[in-house]
């Protein structure tokens, strides 16, 4: 109830101040205001990640749970952007001097990018006349980089160092307003494009570098610190497969699924690239039948591509997302791991195309669609079901090219019963098996269905809230769990005849 009244008083509040905010990232700006304002004016609550360096402004969510990415935070408070403090008042009353870019380099903390900016002869253009967009890297995002990389831009000051940095930097003013989901903008390298995502949950990218800070005004722009250097993207992302000797196997894989065009066409796609490592993990049957299988080559790939565009630093917390197969998986993150269903399983992230971004994983994702009816119950809530199945010599039904219909009883239902195989047990696993795929939506009241024991099976649907499906008188409770050769509906006891009446 306590905090039922806090969040209708920030409602309130939200009201009260008479701003209502263009964009996810100023909700999340104007939140993080709220939070600090009892600390004096413009000041901003922020929540790092205890053991990282990471920081964010603050939303309703994370406050509450003190946790980002699963691990705790701590909070500070801090001048909102534009502003600083004076010695002896409270707060930061002071908005930050209006100087030109390259000395607001410094006042950012910039100094790196500052510093490259002079070696590189850029000091001239970027304290002169004009109207720039600068995103400039955090001296942390400078340090990232490999002794190899920096060098070969330091080493060549006049021509890539200055290419660098004119990739940061756009010929006109852009504010966090201006920087909107999916836009594009020619920067000053040769007018390659860089790529902004502008999230739900406030996070704002440039080619999937997080704004850190931003909207920080200058005489002659604006500059938005970012928490990585960015470089030009020209490839799509299946030549950016194409080119990589560790994604062999998936190359051949697009290949033969038919996909090649659609990583090559316009779109905004994010790819879990599954490694030569990854194929190699799954059992040699496993991968040989689902190669060999275009439909289920097809669903597995397309289990690992999302719709949107999805940069890892946009994933702060667990978010089930829609895969082009159709199905979603839960992508997360824990501490700086991003994980896809709980795993930390991504090698490498935000590998970026023209159409797309490729997160390299570490294990195959196979959706149930490209499993067989035997893989899709092992490690299931049928796994009892699933050892009997084969201890009856049942194996070949579940693993045939003949669509089939499991309904399978839960763990529980063998509870207290002996598992010992007999022919009775085996006649009765038999009537476990339809002759047929049904899925739930094709089952109706009355019908009558064969089983592989020559049982006729009748289905019964009662009248209640969720129209709960019966075989005879028992109540599925799972459905329409798909495989590659048919359907698995779950059944919470042991199916057996009727008794007639």
């Amino acid at each position: 109830e306590m905090k039922r009244l806090t969040l209708f008083a920030l409602a309130i509040t939200l009201i009260a101040t008479g701003f209502a905010a263009k964009t996810p990232y100023q909700a999340v700006l104007q939140h993080s205001r709220i939070r600090g304002r009892t600390h004096g004016p413009n000041v901003c609550a922020m929540q790092k990640i205890q053991g990282t360096d990471k920081k964010y402004f603050t939303n309703c969510k994370q406050w509450y749970h003190r946790k980002i990415c699963g691990k705790p935070t701590v909070v500070s408070y801090e001048c909102c952007p534009g502003y600083e403090k004076v010695i002896g008042e409270k707060g930061c009353p002071a908005a930050l001097p209006l100087v030109n870019i390259y000395k607001t380099l410094g006042v950012v903390g910039a100094t790196t990018t500052k510093m490259y900016s002079e070696r590189a002869k850029l000091q001239e253009e970027i304290e002169g006349p004009g109207s720039f967009t600068f995103f400039a890297p955090s001296n942390e995002a400078w340090a990232a980089l490999s002794t190899e990389i920096l060098d070969a831009l330091v080493s060549n000051v006049n021509i890539e160092l200055l290419n660098a940095l004119h990739y940061h930097m756009i010929n006109k003013r852009l504010t966090s307003d201006d920087l909107k989901h999916g836009a594009s903008f020619p920067s000053m390298y040769q007018d390659f494009d860089v790529h902004i995502h502008h999230y739900s949950n406030g996070i704002v990218t440039v080619n999937c570098a997080r704004l850190v800070k931003t909207d920080q005004h200058a005489t002659n722009g604006i500059v938005h610190v970012v928490d990585r250097v960015i470089t030009a993207i020209t490839n799509n992302v299946n030549s950016l497969i194409d080119t990589d000797d560790d994604l062999d196997t998936l190359r051949t894989a697009v290949a033969a699924a038919g996909l090649t065009n659609l990583l090559e066409n316009e779109g905004s796609y994010t790819i879990f690239a599954p490694t030569n490592e990854a194929f190699e993990k799954i059992p040699p049957e496993t991968l040989t039948r689902i190669l060999g299988d275009p439909v289920a080559l097809k669903d597995l790939l397309n289990y690992h591509i999302l719709k949107n565009l999805h940069c890892s630093e946009s994933i702060v917390a667990g978010t089930p997302l829609e895969t082009l197969q159709g199905t979603v998986l839960e992508v997360g993150c824990d501490g700086e791991e991003m994980t896809i269903n709980g795993k930390a399983i991504v090698t490498q992230r935000d590998k970026l195309g023209t159409n797309g971004v490729i997160h390299y994983v570490n294990e195959l994702l196979i959706p149930d669609s490209a499993k067989t009816l035997l893989e899709l119950v092992e490690g299931s809530v049928v796994t009892t079901a699933s050892k009997l199945f084969k201890d009856a010599g049942l194996t070949d039904h579940l693993i045939g090219s003949e669509a089939v219909t499991l309904l399978a009883p839960l763990n529980d239902a063998f509870k207290d019963k002996s598992l010992a195989m007999t022919p009775d047990l085996k006649k009765l696993l038999r009537n476990h098996i339809l002759k047929e795929k049904f899925s739930s939506k094709s089952l109706y009241h009355g019908q009558e269905l064969e089983t592989l024991g020559g049982l006729k099976l009748r289905v019964f649907v009662f009248r209640n809230r969720n129209s709960t499906v019966y075989v005879n008188r028992v109540p599925v409770v799972e459905t329409d769990l798909m495989a590659t050769n048919g359907v698995v509906h779950a059944v919470d006891v042991i199916i057996k005849p009727l008794r007639k009446s």
